[in-house]
């Protein structure tokens, strides 16, 4: 049976890998009941636009939901994660941190001076 360390690359999933996408996605994994879309808009520091683009495409995925109602006379817009998208970003963030510890290691066994890595990213190979 193969797992994310026998190729992490394949993890990787493109929904995830673009920088505003992964931020959404962080932050909501600090809400179980979710974010509005104003607390992501600043969290993030997204435009509307640029929000709900992410969103849509997030949303089609099916990793979020949008949940819209009103509060009294005002809209509010409420994005969650799925269950299917907190495990499949789990599953990301596994993969992405096995890809950036290969990585470090390379630097590392390498000799390149001038970079500097967290000794937590370079694991010893007798380990």
């Amino acid at each position: 049976m193969s797992s994310i360390y026998d190729n992490p690359y394949t993890a990787l999933k493109t929904i995830f890998h673009e920088p505003n996408r992964l931020a959404i996605m962080s932050a909501l994994c600090s809400s179980a009941d979710g974010l509005t879309f104003k607390e992501l808009k600043e969290s993030c520091e997204l435009t509307d636009g640029n929000l709900s683009r992410h969103l849509k495409a997030l949303e089609e995925a099916q990793v979020i939901l949008i949940e819209k109602k009103f509060i009294g006379a005002k809209p509010r817009t409420t994005v969650v994660l799925t269950d299917i998208g907190r495990e499949s970003f789990v599953d990301y963030l596994k993969a992405l941190e096995e890809v950036l510890k290969k990585a470090a290691e390379a630097v590392a066994a390498g000799g390149e001076e001038g970079i500097s890595l967290p000794l937590a990213w370079i694991k010893p190979a007798n380990a």
